[in-house]
Parts: C-alpha cells; structure tokens; sequence
C-alpha cells in the first residue's frame, strides 16, 4: 500500500441533485467513482439532507471520515425555490401522484396569497406528507402508504425564516423560502393551499442552498470524475 493510501478518506461534495434520482442513487454513483479510484469497497458515502426524487439542487455528499458531520450538515439552513399549483392536490402533495383538481370558488388575490404564506413564517407546526421519510413504527411512512396502510402522522414544530413571493399567475405560484431542518415544502404547498380555500401541490422543487453550499457553486453529477481520487477530495465546508 502507498503512502497515499494510508491517509484517511475525508471529503465533501457539492452536487446539484438531477430530477428523477433520489438522494442515495446519487451517493451510489459516487461511491462506485471512488472505488474506480483506488478507495475501499467499504468507503462511507452519505448525504447532508434527503432531497425528493422529484426535486433537483443541492446535495451535500460526505465522503469517508466526513460522514460524521452529517448531523452538523443538516442542522444547517436551507433555501428552496418552489412552484405550487393551487387548483390541484395530489395523494403525495407532488407530482408523484395524478393532481386531483380542486373546486374552486373564486381566485385568491395576490394579497390574499401574500397574506397566506406570511402565516407560515416563523415556528410553526407542520405535518409531513404522508409519502414521507418520517419513521412509524420502525417502518417508512411511506413504506406504509404504498401498502396501503393509513396512519396518522404527529405535527412537529419546524421553523420557516422567510417566504418571497416570486412569481403568481392563477394557478401557478412561485416562492423562495428559506427554512430550518425538517422542514417539507409539500406540506407547505399544501397547507398554503388549505389557508386558502383552495388547492395546493408542489409542480416543482428546487433546492438552492444548504448552509453555505449554494446552487451556483453545485457540480452537475455528470461532472463528478470517473474514477474519483479519494484521497484528492475538496474539503472546504468541513471543521
């Protein structure tokens, strides 16, 4: 064994997740670029935060020794761009499932949707979307809901720091929130929607920061080298 490879495994990428992957595909692919570069079949790959698979941005993926500040890395802020449908739901509260068009009386006002999401600024109780990752039981809330399996989830407080309004063309709204750990953007579309009288499901997710780590700065996972040098890793963003 080289010297090099007596040095510990120890390094942190910044990858804009694709749509249709789910957070752990992409540390497999990583993984499997690390051990085409020499790394141990056991090297440790884990990520900063769970991402939907509907959802792209920004993945945190710790490598090796960095893995242990993965709790540091999710406790950190985080900053999504969000479009919400407001004349449908769906099973999922995203386009996992077939939207299910709501009856809608009359069309909020961009007022009435100002005044909506300001009421889900600052710590506020949320229920996860039942197609969540939230343990029940030992089990996968949505494990359960795929089974069929109708449970009812506990609200927890989250903390939302801010909500802009981007964009809104009936039915279509556009928001950037920026929020703390735990937070799900489904939920909020659909809460934003119950607030209203209306519909209210996530068409697209978009995350743009994680601590420090911004959209900007993110590598497309394509981009990721083939083999990977596990032992040449950026580390910037670790203590």
């Amino acid at each position: 064994m080289t010297e090099q490879n007596d040095q510990p495994i120890r390094g942190i990428l910044s990858i804009n997740k694709p749509k249709g992957l789910t957070s752990m595909m992409v540390c497999r692919v990583v993984k499997g670029r690390l051990k085409s570069g020499g790394a141990p079949k056991k090297v440790k790959v884990g990520h900063g935060g769970t991402l939907d698979p509907l959802a792209s941005g920004v993945l945190v993926v710790l490598i090796g020794k960095a893995t242990k500040q993965q709790d540091r890395i999710m406790g950190t802020k985080k900053a999504y761009r969000a479009v919400v449908d407001l004349a449908h739901t769906s099973e999922s509260c995203d386009m996992e499932f077939e939207p299910i068009p709501s009856e809608i009386e009359r069309e909020p006002s961009l007022e009435e949707v100002r005044a909506a999401c300001d009421r889900f600024v600052g710590d506020v109780e949320q229920v996860p979307p039942m197609y969540s990752a939230v343990w029940v039981d030992g089990k996968r809330a949505y494990h359960l809901a795929r089974d069929g399996i109708e449970v009812e989830l506990k609200s927890r407080t989250i903390r939302i720091d801010s909500i802009e309004i981007v964009d809104y063309k009936w039915p279509m709204l556009e928001i950037d929130i920026k929020c703390g750990k735990g937070t799900y953007i489904r939920s909020l579309a659909r809460d934003i929607g119950v607030e209203l009288g209306v519909g209210g499901m996530l068409a697209s997710l978009v995350r743009t920061e994680v601590g420090d780590f911004v959209l900007d700065d993110a590598m497309e996972l394509d981009d990721v080298p083939s083999p990977l040098d596990p032992w040449d890793l950026p580390t910037d963003g670790l203590l």
